[in-house]
């Protein structure tokens, strides 16, 4: 099996770490041969939800191009492969040619447990935490990607984990990309509420799957001084298979 790895923008430039831990999980199950595109750039999703189809397009291409022979492709975010999945046929309408590509990748682009569990049939990785944790499931992975019950399953099978659910998960931390910037004052109402029911659980650890989200959320936990620490479920249960 052969997986080429699609870090993201802001794995890329500002979360590294968590791409290592991927990889390390993969290799863990049996991965071998994992690339690494050096061409592959943004997905297109910040100029294509802003309305810049034209400009998302070219984009697009590019990372058509970059994948175009790989065999899985995994990202560390529900929200760029749901990108990939719900809107690169129809950005590709009018081109065959990149429309046949885009309808034999999509099929091969998974985010990261959606692979684990969907995939290699892993849902138990033998990770260990004695922390009391709670789940974030941001709005494009589960709702628009529709990937509920992986990140889920992994946590669930964690040994000697304190999991609580999050109250009111389905609500949105307000983060939303460019809407976080054009919206300021609503969202940050939005993660506002959020970090209230983070709280509510009397969590020490967030752990969510995408790092926009996770970014935004920490943000607000660090200018509020709360000491709840923010990670994304690939390092958590990196961290704890080392444990």
């Amino acid at each position: 099996m052969k997986v080429s790895l699609f870090i993201t923008c802001v794995a890329d430039a500002m979360y590294p770490e968590v791409g290592e831990s991927v990889v390390r999980i993969l290799q863990r199950y049996g991965v071998d041969d994992i690339d690494f595109p050096m061409e592959q750039t943004c997905c297109g999703q910040p100029a294509f939800n802003s309305g810049y189809w034209d400009e998302a397009r070219q984009v697009a291409k590019n990372w058509l191009d970059a994948f175009k022979d790989s065999e899985y492709i995994v990202a560390p975010s529900g929200s760029c492969v749901g990108m990939i999945v719900h809107n690169y046929l129809e950005l590709m309408e009018d081109d065959p040619y990149y429309k046949s590509l885009a309808e034999t990748l999509i099929p091969r682009t998974f985010e990261f447990t959606q692979f684990l569990v969907e995939v290699l049939k892993v849902t138990d990785l033998g990770a260990t935490s004695k922390q009391r944790v709670t789940f974030h499931p941001s709005c494009h992975c589960s709702r628009f990607l529709g990937v509920v019950d992986p990140p889920k399953n992994l946590l669930e099978n964690v040994r000697g984990i304190d999991y609580v659910e999050l109250p009111h998960p389905d609500q949105c931390c307000g983060f939303g990309g460019t809407f976080s910037v054009k919206m300021s004052d609503l969202s940050r109402a939005m993660v506002d509420e959020k970090v209230e029911n983070i709280e509510k659980t009397n969590a020490e650890v967030l752990v969510g799957t995408d790092l926009g989200c996770l970014m935004n959320i920490a943000g607000r936990l660090q200018r509020e001084n709360k000491a709840i620490q923010v990670r994304h479920i690939a390092q958590f249960l990196d961290e704890g298979m080392d444990s």
